[in-house]
C-alpha cells in the first residue's frame, strides 16, 4: 500500500449552536485546517465542464445570463496550468466530466469511458405534463433564466463549444459525459475520493450527471478546490461572491473537504511514496 498523501485542508467544525446567543449558530466552530492523510491510490482529480465559451462579443446573449463565464475564464488561465500540471506529474489520476455537447467525442479518453463503461441504463421516469404546467416552464425561461432575448446567443455558444484550452485532456485521461461513465473510471481506477475543479461549484458541479450529488449517491467522497471554481452569483450575492462561499461550506459539510490550491500543490510535489 502507499504512502499516505498528508495536505493541509479546510473543514467545517458545524457545533454547537449555543443557544445563549442571539444567534446560536455563532456557537458553530467554523472553518478549521488541518493536516489529513489521504491514499494517493483512492484518490482522483476531475476538471468538470471547463468551457471556452467564447467572448462576450461573440455570444452577448450568453454573456448576460451567465456572467460567470468571464470569472471562469480568469480560474482556467491563472489556475489549470500549474494544478493540472502538478496532478500529472502526481500519482493522482486525473478525469474530466463533459456536457452533452459532443465537443469531446474525438478524444480517445472519451471512447475509452464509453467502452469501458458499457450502455447507460435507463434514466428515471418522468411524470406526465400538462398545458398549464408547460406555461409555467416557459415563464420561468423568459423571465427567471436564461431571458427570451439571450436563447439565440446560448444556442449559437453550446454549437461551437469545446475545452477550454488551459483544461484540454490528453489522449490517457478519461472524458465522462455522466455519472455513469465517471462511476466506471473510478472504479477501474481504484478511486472513492473525487477532487473537483470546474465550473459553477453551486450548479454544475452539484448537480449535473458526473457531479457531486450524482457521485456522493455511488458513495464516492466529493471535495473541492476553493480557487479553482466560481459560482452562479445573484444580483445580491456578486459583489462579495457569498454564493461560492456559500457553495464551498455546502461542500465541507455535505460531501467532502475544501482544498486550498497552494496547500493541494504543496502535498502532490511534497509526497514520497
Amino acid at each position: 500500500m502507499a504512502s499516505p498523501l498528508k495536505i493541509t485542508t479546510n473543514y467545517y467544525q458545524h457545533f454547537s449552536a449555543d443557544f445563549s446567543l442571539p444567534v446560536p449558530e455563532h456557537g458553530f466552530g467554523g472553518w478549521k485546517k488541518t493536516e489529513l492523510e489521504f491514499p494517493p491510490d483512492h484518490t482522483g482529480v476531475v476538471v468538470m465542464h471547463a468551457w471556452d465559451c467564447g467572448t462576450y462579443e461573440q455570444f452577448p446573449g450568453w454573456h448576460c445570463a451567465v456572467p460567470y463565464i468571464p470569472r471562469a475564464a480568469d480560474v482556467a488561465k491563472r489556475v489549470f496550468p500549474e494544478l493540472l500540471e502538478t496532478v500529472r506529474k502526481s500519482p493522482l489520476p486525473l478525469m474530466h466530466v463533459v456536457s452533452s455537447a459532443g465537443y469531446y467525442k474525438q478524444y480517445p479518453g472519451h471512447k475509452a469511458a464509453v467502452e469501458l463503461a458499457g450502455p447507460a441504463p435507463k434514466g428515471p421516469e418522468h411524470v406526465e405534463t400538462d398545458p398549464l404546467r408547460n406555461k409555467l416552464s416557459e415563464f420561468k425561461q423568459a423571465n427567471v433564466f436564461p431571458g427570451t432575448a439571450n436563447l439565440a446567443d446560448i444556442d449559437k455558444g453550446f454549437g461551437r463549444l469545446d475545452f477550454d484550452p488551459f483544461a484540454k485532456p490528453l489522449d490517457n485521461e478519461y472524458i465522462c459525459e455522466d455519472g455513469h461513465q465517471l462511476f466506471a473510471a473510478c472504479k477501474k481506477l481504484g478511486v472513492n475520493h473525487l477532487i473537483y475543479a470546474g465550473f459553477a461549484i453551486d450548479g454544475c458541479l452539484l448537480i449535473s450527471p458526473g457531479g457531486m450529488v450524482d457521485m456522493n449517491q455511488r458513495g464516492v467522497m466529493c471535495s473541492a478546490i476553493r480557487q479553482a471554481v466560481v459560482a452562479i452569483e445573484s444580483k445580491e450575492s456578486a459583489e462579495n461572491q457569498f454564493a461560492k462561499e456559500l457553495a464551498l461550506w455546502r461542500v465541507a459539510l455535505l460531501f467532502g473537504f475544501v482544498f486550498d490550491f497552494d496547500d493541494l500543490i504543496s502535498g502532490l510535489r511534497n509526497y514520497t511514496a
